[in-house]
């Protein structure tokens, strides 16, 4: 039986991850789950999974659903706050977790459940961006699998399956360019929220839309994959693919090239990671192979999406720099979907930032974490004073 933990349930890929398990039912049990502070979901999801734990990051959603469940049995405990979500990660009466918080809230719940020795499906890259290194090193020890969700990640792990990592000549990590990929300079610089959470192909939360719009996205995930597969970056190739169905490739020393297709939905690469080792009959639709008139891949313009360029400049420096393009990135994010800041403006407000930060080449948890606040706290100036 696998009993699982949902750590940002009430997301996009919580979401998913619920829908995935009801399908599958037997043999897959919701434990906890967690959310900052959509109760309303969250409410729903204890009425139909049952949960005997859960947390809240937001206090004073913790107390409302208190309020609200006052009359609920059997009553799950209710966690708030870091700890809150540290808790529902680490405890025992769960053995696998979901980690799908956004950004750098995910990282000590998912250190604890790792440490507790349990499997992960990862769809948090920030965290592995921002720690990699330790949390790659804890999972080695505790002897826990990593397994990635996203759909690039999750198709180069199903293409290595097979295959030694010193059989591996690069990497190709495939985006779909977003809404903006054909777009002009000048035609950037008016884009509006509206407009860029607007994706042609995949609905997802609001912060990696963005990401997604400016390509960040896919400079993260470059960082993720040095970390998931032990492949430098400098052997990892980033190409557009607007189709969106060829997910990811590797590309073997004898020129072999070994590639992922399937619909985009994420379902498919959350029912992979869910029952890894294993693979489930899945009701969704194949993939219509004869329906494709065309499959496209070219190169991304680095001058029109600087946001691409600057991750991977932080994924080559490493150490402490990519904790700081990843915290820039996520309050630079906030401000525009707040409207304080254009567009054009996340990479600008993201690169001064990291061009004030002195790199640590190894640090330590705690200066990991006080990096990040800094990084916070300054790109937070920044935005006030443009």
């Amino acid at each position: 039986m696998k009993k699982i933990a949902v750590l940002g349930s009430t997301g996009s890929i919580g979401v998913n991850t619920l829908n995935v398990i009801r399908k599958l039912g037997k043999g897959y049990k919701i434990i906890g789950i967690s959310a900052q502070k959509n109760v309303d979901l969250l409410i729903k999801q204890i009425i139909e999974f049952r949960p005997t734990i859960v947390a809240l990051g937001n206090e004073a959603a913790a107390r409302e659903l208190k309020k609200r469940l006052h009359r609920f049995r059997p009553l799950p405990r209710i966690y708030e706050g870091t700890s809150g979500l540290i808790e529902l990660a680490q405890n025992p009466a769960s053995n696998f977790v979901v980690s799908a918080l956004v950004g750098a809230a995910g990282l000590l719940p998912t250190l604890a459940a790792i440490e507790a020795g349990k499997d992960i499906a990862l769809a948090n890259k920030e965290i592995l961006v921002m720690a990699g290194g330790l949390i790659t090193t804890a999972a080695k020890k505790m002897g826990t699998k990593i397994l990635p969700l996203d759909s690039e990640h999750s198709a180069i792990f199903q293409c290595l399956r097979a295959e030694k990592v010193d059989n591996v000549r690069r990497l190709i990590l495939t985006a779909s360019g977003g809404p903006f990929y054909k777009y002009k300079k000048s035609q950037l610089e008016k884009v509006t929220v509206e407009e860029t959470l607007h994706h042609p192909t995949w609905q997802m939360g609001k912060k990696i839309t963005v990401d997604s719009a400016t390509l960040m996205n896919k400079g993260l995930e470059a960082i993720e994959a040095t970390h998931l597969f032990g492949i430098d970056i400098s052997r990892i190739d980033i190409l557009i693919h607007p189709q969106a169905t060829v997910h990811s490739l590797v590309e073997l020393v004898d020129g072999s090239i070994l590639a992922q297709l399937a619909i985009a939905d994420m379902r498919i690469p959350i029912q992979f990671a869910l029952t890894y080792p294993e693979r489930y009959v899945s009701k969704l639709q194949g993939l219509k192979l004869e329906k494709i008139a065309r499959l496209s891949f070219h190169k991304p313009n680095l001058n029109n999406f600087p946001c691409l360029d600057l991750a991977l400049r932080a994924g080559k420096i490493g150490g402490t720099m990519p904790v700081v393009l990843s915290a820039a990135d996520e309050i630079a994010v906030g401000a525009f979907l707040e409207k304080k800041i254009r567009f054009i403006d996340i990479p600008k407000i993201i690169e001064s930032v990291m061009a004030e930060h002195k790199v640590n080449k190894r640090p330590s948890l705690k200066k990991i974490l006080e990096i990040n606040q800094w990084t916070r706290n300054r790109t937070r100036e920044k935005i006030e004073c443009s």
